[in-house]
């Protein structure tokens, strides 16, 4: 029985004609950084894109990755740390990164243009220029904003297959938040409004924290590749007869209308 065999579900709609930037930085100890030309050939060898229109050297570069316009600068200073502060805090993926990046002292920052190409393939080329920046330095990490994000080196790096794969990198890709609580167990999505679908949320369940993070993130994994939209009403579950409801409504933990799922 293949995943989510039994979901109702509704192709989006949504699809953007334009795109917005994607940034990330990756982060540097001791006045180090990338070397382009490295960046450039594990691109062309790593990888097997093509890499055309290039302009630029080790202190800002713009180029095109199979078509899609990226630039890559650096800055010879520290993210301030109030920026980074909160996320840092949080990163249960990265139980050391307070310590570990609180003495950067130098970032890069990497943006994805605007195009009419899928969130999907623009992510990933986000992640193929990441990993060729982490595979040919010694960056630390890498923090991406928008998604509250902050990764070491080698939870990065660890994906490396399944970008290969084509598959999703969630945790590359979107924050899921853990809340544990006397009356039960929450979690949320923080990113998937970079792919034009709703957070989802589920409060207070009695599931294990193991539980809920396997299940919300196959459904974020779901959604993403499949570029299906759930909506407010619908059911979905594993098998025929699980039905887990969806209701939309404000968010608990993040801004905005979420997508409730009953567990």
């Amino acid at each position: 029985m293949g995943l989510f065999n039994f979901f109702k579900k509704e192709k989006t709609n949504l699809e953007k004609t334009e795109n917005s930037i994607l940034l990330a930085m990756p982060m540097f100890n001791n006045n180090e950084r990338y070397d382009i030309n490295a960046v450039i050939e594990n691109l062309k060898t790593f990888w097997k894109l093509t890499i055309t229109d290039f302009t630029g050297d080790d202190n800002s570069a713009v180029f095109k990755i199979e078509g899609e316009m990226v630039a890559l600068a650096y800055m010879p200073a520290p993210i301030p740390w109030e920026d980074i502060q909160g996320t840092a805090e949080y990163a249960y993926n990265w139980e050391t990164a307070t310590e570990d990046l609180e003495n950067h002292n130098g970032h890069a920052i990497v943006s994805i243009m605007s195009s009419k190409k899928s969130q999907k393939e623009r992510f990933t080329i986000l992640s193929k220029l990441l990993s060729s920046i982490l595979l040919t330095s010694n960056s630390i990490g890498v923090y991406q904003g928008s998604q509250s994000l902050l990764i070491s080196k080698s939870q990065y790096l660890e994906n490396i297959d399944e970008i290969k794969q084509q598959g999703i990198p969630l945790t590359l890709w979107i924050y899921i938040g853990i809340r544990p609580s006397q009356q039960g167990n929450s979690i949320y999505t923080y990113g998937l409004t970079e792919f034009t679908k709703q957070e989802m949320e589920v409060i207070n369940s009695k599931l294990t924290i193991e539980e809920l993070y396997a299940f919300v993130s196959n459904i974020a994994a779901y959604v993403i590749n499949s570029n299906v939209t759930f909506k407010n009403g619908e059911t979905l579950g594993y098998t025929e007869d699980q039905k887990i409801n969806i209701t939309s409504s404000k968010g608990q933990f993040v801004e905005g209308q979420t997508l409730k799922l009953e567990m």
